[in-house]
């Protein structure tokens, strides 16, 4: 059975930074699409970063370019977010996917593999 365990959410203030880790168990891990999801009350869940897990490839959206940045390490799929915003403030999500990313990283429906999130807030 497929696991993915979110950890490293909290609360931060404006600027901070977080780490956010994917953990994952029962599937071979490489060779893999691996997202990172975020949705705020009321807002869609949003593509926010994503790795392939067979090679270099990441993925970034325009609203967390420049600030967030996603690794890998030892079947782990790390999100490291600095100068946090306000506007970041939701529940992060790892999901995966076999296969490559490509353009389609960010759409939430190709992830058939959902951890249960962890909470970042950040506040003024």
């Amino acid at each position: 059975q497929v696991q993915l365990v979110e950890s490293g959410g909290g609360s931060v203030q404006v600027g901070g930074s977080l780490r956010l880790s994917c953990a994952a168990s029962g599937y071979t891990y490489s060779h893999n699409c691996v997202g990172w999801f975020r949705q705020a009350p009321g807002k869609e869940r949003e593509g926010v970063a994503g790795i392939y897990t067979g090679g270099d490839s990441t993925y970034y959206a325009d609203s967390v370019k420049g600030r967030f940045s996603i690794s890998q390490d030892n079947a782990k799929v790390y999100l490291q977010m600095d100068s946090l915003k306000p506007e970041d403030t939701a529940m992060y999500y790892c999901a995966a996917d076999g296969g490559v990313c490509g353009g389609s990283w960010y759409l939430a429906w190709r992830y058939s593999n959902w951890g249960q999130g962890t909470q970042v807030t950040v506040s003024s």
